[in-house]
């Protein structure tokens, strides 16, 4: 699903701030991204989506040669990947339950298609009596869950997911990973990148790429 040979990366004539980097994302695996603050897990999350272009090396996503592929056909491709990022991207002119919506109306489907399920998902996410309010209006929390809901109303073929549980106590972590989880058994690549030690230890199965002075180690 996704693979990297040798990636580096920097910015300007500085240093690399990755390098050598080489692994794969298989499909329906289940992932920990892990790291000191700094060490780039979004930086690399970025890559993956192909937001940020490799300074050296080779990605490929979906079995395409990332290097050989036009604007359009990025876009199309990343409607296949729900993404999970720190700041949000709500839009701040949309209901709750309208953000969440927007990828199904970006698809083409008719509202009475969807509204049963992003009505169910928000609730399983514990925001079922803020549908109808705006971003603004939500807690850093609040705001992190519509963002997750959003990323998993698709039903992405990958999931990226960059703290996900790094506003809301223990509880509700603990559900949004049972959300992730069930995912993933119905067929999803998930990725969390995360700096929980404690979250990951409850996932024995799920393979660890751990970022450390630039390099990657990945461990199955």
């Amino acid at each position: 699903m996704v693979r990297f040979e040798n990636v580096g990366l920097r910015y300007g004539m500085g240093g690399e701030i990755l390098r050598d980097i080489s692994f794969e994302i298989r499909p329906q695996s289940f992932q920990f991204l892990t790291g000191p603050s700094g060490a780039g897990k979004t930086t690399l999350l970025r890559l993956i989506l192909l937001s940020l272009k490799p300074t050296r090396g080779f990605i490929s996503l979906f079995g395409r040669d990332a290097s050989q592929l036009d604007k359009d056909t990025i876009t199309t491709m990343r409607r296949r990947i729900g993404v999970v990022f720190q700041d949000f991207r709500l839009l701040d002119h949309l209901t709750t339950y309208e953000n969440v919506a927007l990828p199904l109306r970006v698809q083409g489907r008719e509202e009475a298609t969807y509204r049963a399920e992003v009505v169910e998902l928000l609730r399983w996410v514990g925001l079922g009596d803020r549908m109808h309010v705006l971003p603004p209006v939500l807690s850093g929390g609040e705001k992190q869950r519509a963002a997750i809901a959003r990323a998993l109303i698709v039903r992405p073929e990958l999931l990226l997911a960059d703290e996900p549980t790094g506003n809301v106590d223990p509880t509700l972590a603990r559900r949004l990973l049972r959300l992730f989880t069930e995912l993933n058994k119905s067929g999803t690549a998930v990725v969390i990148a995360t700096h929980d030690i404690a979250l990951m230890d409850q996932f024995d199965g799920a393979g660890r790429l751990v970022l450390g002075e630039g390099r990657l180690h990945v461990y199955d």
